[in-house]
């Protein structure tokens, strides 16, 4: 039974008992079909099968608290948008085809300002997919992804020439990667990525801002490709340790800042290839821990261009690291007379402003040695690495030449950020992110006192 309201959108509201599977579908598609443009249909609990194709402006959701399914039958596409203006809304959307040259997917949408709202997906090949939909909404959906060897998946979310949207609190969980191609102002908020290849990548993609998201537990926490002026700012980026095992990767990059990221356990904290590639444009990396990860930031040599300040790098295994030969410089590690804290700084601060007395310098052999010899990596944090620094530093013939000089190192770290979410995603970067919280409270503790790098930042 079918009853229609009468309002400025006509709401459908689907009566009958639970359809079996072939009923539901015919049901279906001949409601979607059967609505008049900006319709709300509103579906009992039940389970409907996929296929289905939406070409007008409407709004497709449950009619109460029940489980509405839209189940694909492990064929095709579960639900295409091929109009306006639509939203799906608070559906269970699952079992999409396989097949990834024809991209089958949960949810694929072709036109612009689609609302994708609280929907779960399951065992589908890509999950939400936006093709040339500017101004949509993608927020607080619940992604999965089928049981295949990992480049055989597709992609938890795909964006292409999309621009302006808004992906926000959206939980991805063991899909390809989250990609998003020639798609300018978008923002990526508060979603939490984990388990997949790539968090989030992009590639030629403007002006886009990523706050508050959680990359853990991946291949590559984030890699950024081709673009201009992105901003990452207050991101959990944790755990990610692939055969790159990136937290943060620049290639290609203009205009970058990364600001109070908590970057923690990764295999390389941060690379940067090439970024910025063009000459006269910097890049900025302020307020961010980056914490207990083989290699904090890595470099190719001839990379120039890049500011660094009121950064804590503690505990990393090589705290900084140059990829191959070639002189390395170009890189500021001060702004306005602050430096950033290093937790392996041994200078001291004589007259209490917080800011060291001497510059810190990296200039460890056995780091010199690790930058040409990657495989030597084994031996770090060895009596063999320690007796090569002493040597160095015993006989200055010997000692390389510093990767870093820090004119204004800090004393103590500075205010870290807090996390995105609370500490419950997964216990071994809860654990990461909780002791670098008990750091930021001793060095409130210690430092206390007022000084003067904390009012200027």
């Amino acid at each position: 039974m079918i009853r229609r309201a009468a309002s400025a959108a006509a709401v459908v509201v689907l009566l009958a008992a639970t359809p079996t599977a072939a009923e539901a579908a015919a049901d279906l598609q001949a409601i979607v079909d059967g609505a008049e443009p900006g319709a709300v249909i509103e579906l009992e609990a039940g389970t409907y099968r996929g296929g289905v194709v939406i070409d007008k402006p409407l709004t497709l959701r449950p009619a109460g608290d029940g489980e509405v399914v839209v189940d694909g039958g492990g064929v095709g596409t579960v639900i295409t948008v091929d109009a306006p203006d639509v939203t799906i809304e608070g559906l269970v959307v699952r079992a999409s085809g396989d097949t990834l040259d024809r991209e089958e997917a949960g949810i694929y949408v072709n036109e612009p300002r689609a609302k994708i709202l609280d929907n779960r997906l399951e065992d589908v090949l890509f999950g939400i997919f936006l093709h040339q939909a500017p101004d949509s909404v993608v927020r607080g959906n619940t992604i999965g992804a089928k049981d295949l060897f990992i480049a055989r998946r597709g992609d938890g979310l795909r964006l292409w020439e999309s621009h302006r949207t808004l992906v926000a609190d959206n939980v991805v969980d063991g899909g390809r990667d989250a990609v998003f191609w020639f798609c300018d102002e978008l923002t990526i908020r508060g979603n939490r990525i984990s388990n997949g290849r790539y968090g989030l990548h992009f590639m030629y993609s403007d002006a886009v801002v990523v706050e508050g998201n959680a990359l853990i537990d991946n291949s590559v926490g984030s890699y950024l490709m081709y673009s201009k002026d992105l901003t990452l700012r207050r991101n959990l980026i944790s755990g990610n340790n692939g055969p790159s095992g990136y937290g943060v990767g620049l290639k290609d990059m203009d205009g970058a800042e990364l600001a109070d990221n908590l970057i923690v356990g990764n295999r390389v904290g941060v690379f940067l290839d090439n970024s910025p590639q063009t000459v006269g444009v910097t890049q900025e990396f302020h307020g961010n821990l980056v914490a207990y990860n083989q290699i904090g930031i890595l470099f190719l040599p001839s990379v120039r261009g890049n500011v660094f300040w009121a950064n804590a790098f503690v505990d990393n295994s090589v705290q900084v690291g140059v990829q191959g030969g070639g002189r390395f410089s170009g890189n500021a590690w001060t702004h306005e007379g602050i430096g950033n804290h290093w937790s392996d700084y041994a200078g001291y601060d004589a007259d209490g402003d917080g800011i060291g007395d001497v510059p810190y310098r990296l200039d460890d052999l056995y780091d010199a040695l690790l930058d040409r010899n990657p495989e030597i990596m084994l031996f770090a944090e060895t009596p063999a690495a320690k007796a090569l620094d002493l040597a160095a530093r015993a006989f200055p013939v010997i000692e390389p030449r510093p990767k870093v000089v820090d004119e204004a190192p800090l004393v103590r770290p500075p205010r870290l950020p807090d996390p995105p979410f609370d500490l419950g995603v997964e216990p071994g970067p809860a654990l990461l992110v909780a002791s670098t919280l008990m750091l930021a409270f001793a060095g409130a503790v210690v430092g206390s006192a007022r000084r003067p790098w904390r009012s200027s930042r």
